[in-house]
């Protein structure tokens, strides 16, 4: 727990721990246990995390060098000699809280991953959800093996954006207290000392990065992009081909491309834009520290089309690329996988990517019958809308995954009311391996690729349908309640309804989206209002003085409303 924020009288060591058996005992949490630590004991329990678990370091995979390890590993291994021989350990995550390097002999068993759905309640997941110093001391742990240690992290910082880079941990024995624990001042230094360093690279790698981009812009005699997500380097020749919106389109699929890839290759730009793109990672020391993108103008005839029907991988923003890529991981092994996300995110589209032919029953539509059998032999099964399951299904699946828990189950899951005991049993099983899907508002730059994915194939001899940057926008703006479910309906009503010839235009758009959101927070009444004037004008055909007489209220009044909801 944060030191600033512990309250004047706290829990002495003994009532956590009687508070804590009774809750791995499944009964309330008594009245004085801090209300983050009981909220942190919930969600390992809803995450799945086995408090007995008995993990490893040993077998963790080597961390791939990165900018902050890099920086990190010199300041670290200085500072190390200095917790002295078996007294406490000193530990650096990055900011999906994987553990990039450790020292000493602290007591507790090392652990490759301090996420709070792999260990649950813990000082580095602490810190870098509340971005300040955290400690946590012994039956603050959900760990058994923890019981007996207190840590406390620092959250490590980019000095010049103020992003959340990893953790600087410190554990070491338990004291007869809760705090403040006695390394917080090292671990203060070492995440200072950390950040300085990062610093200092970072301005040699600018260096390095517009070294590079000089040379494409000298050797190749193309348009040329350099970029790092801090800082551009955009040549006269590619501000005539680069929109503004394409420029930034760019930036965000470099970004994760440079974070997956050291080798050259060939990216996809926004759609419109008649040329192809080289991207080059730049290295520094060991990791990368920028790309370089020559850009040639092509034909555009001879730009390939897009692919069809692969709406479940489409998407090119940091969110979707993380969790596609996680459920990717996942999916290698025959065992359940968990799929969560609002009404509409691509959970079935994606799950239909992940395994091809894959026999599916939708629980909103019929119920398992012998198919869980048949799951109990091996043969694979996709379950849609796991929230809408009969009560007898959802035990049917309980009682298979006790007698297997490795079977090749893939299950959708949309929250919404909250779930009963029997199909809260079932989440909390597949909770360990899980991936939650990212609303489309989440992923606003993936709208344009998405565009291209569900517009239906032309007729012969017209062209596929294209959108003006105005309408792009709106788009791009909406907070698409239902998702890319919502999107797909969207674009096949314009594709089939439409009489005008050229790009969609905002004008074409239904009132809500090309209207935008509201600038500020309408009230329930406002928002009643708001619904019942564009449901007007959509009867009307945008005619406001027919809406207004609907209304009963002047046309005045009508446009005062509507300047209102905008402002």
């Amino acid at each position: 727990m944060t030191t600033a924020e512990r309250p004047a009288v706290r829990p002495d060591l003994a009532s956590l721990r009687r508070a804590r058996e009774l809750f791995l005992l499944g009964r309330q949490v008594p009245d004085g246990v801090p209300a983050d630590v009981a909220a942190a004991w919930k969600r390992a329990r809803f995450f799945g995390v086995r408090h007995d678990v008995l993990d490893s370091a040993a077998d963790a995979p080597r961390p791939a060098e990165s900018p902050l390890l890099a920086a990190a590993r010199p300041v670290l291994e200085r500072i190390a000699p200095t917790l002295g021989a078996g007294q406490a350990s000193l530990v650096l995550t990055d900011d999906r809280l994987r553990v990039l390097w450790a020292a000493g002999n602290g007591p507790g068993d090392p652990c490759h991953d301090l996420s709070e759905r792999v260990v649950g309640h813990n000082s580095a997941a602490f810190a870098l959800h509340t971005r300040r110093r955290a400690e946590v001391h012994g039956p603050e742990h959900f760990l058994d093996r923890w019981q007996d240690v207190a840590a406390v992290s620092v959250p490590v910082r980019a000095s010049e954006t103020g992003r959340m880079l990893g953790t600087v941990t410190v554990s070491s024995g338990l004291g007869a207290e809760c705090g403040p624990h006695p390394w917080a001042p090292l671990a203060e230094a070492a995440a200072a000392a950390v950040e300085a360093e990062l610093l200092s690279r970072s301005r040699a790698a600018e260096r390095v990065l517009l070294d590079a981009y000089l040379r494409a812009t000298r050797e190749r005699g193309h348009a040329v992009v350099a970029l790092d997500g801090r800082n551009r380097f955009v040549s006269e020749a590619a501000q005539q081909l680069l929109s503004p919106q394409g420029l930034e389109e760019l930036e965000r699929g470099a970004v994760a491309l440079m974070r997956e890839s050291r080798s050259p290759r060939r990216i996809r730009l926004a759609d419109g834009t008649a040329c192809a793109a080289l991207l080059t990672p730049v290295p520094h020391q060991g990791s990368i520290v920028g790309a370089v993108i020559v850009l040639e103008p092509v034909e555009r005839a001879a730009v390939a089309p897009a692919a069809r029907g692969d709406v479940g991988l489409a998407g090119v923003s940091v969110p979707w690329l993380h969790a596609v890529g996680r459920a990717v991981e996942l999916a290698g092994s025959p065992e359940p996988l968990l799929l969560v996300g609002e009404r509409g995110t691509g959970k079935t589209s994606l799950a239909r990517e992940l395994g091809e032919n894959l026999p599916f029953v939708d629980a909103a539509e019929g119920e398992l019958g012998s198919l869980v059998g048949e799951l109990l032999t091996g043969r694979p099964l996709l379950v849609r809308h796991a929230e809408q399951l009969a009560a007898h299904d959802t035990a049917a699946l309980n009682s298979a995954l006790d007698t297997r828990p490795g079977v090749p189950l893939l299950v959708t899951y949309t929250p919404g009311a909250p779930p009963g005991p029997c199909l809260q049993r079932l989440l909390d099983t597949l909770a360990a391996r899980s991936v939650t899907l990212p609303a489309l508002r989440e992923r606003p730059e993936d709208i344009r690729e998405l565009l291209t994915v569900l517009a239906p194939r032309p007729a012969p001899g017209r062209p596929p349908l294209s959108w003006t940057l105005d309408a792009l926008r709106a788009l791009e703006q909406h907070p698409w309640p239902g998702n890319v479910t919502e999107l797909a309906h969207l674009v096949r009503a314009l594709a089939k309804g439409r009489r005008a010839t050229g790009p969609v235009r905002r004008s074409e758009l239904p009132d809500p989206v090309r209207e935008g959101p509201a600038a500020r927070q309408l009230s329930p009444m406002e928002q009643a209002e708001r619904a019942a004037v564009l449901e007007a004008l959509r009867l009307h055909g945008g005619n406001k003085a027919r809406a207004a007489a609907t209304l009963g209220i002047a046309r005045a009044t009508l446009y005062r409303k509507l300047r209102t909801y905008r402002g």
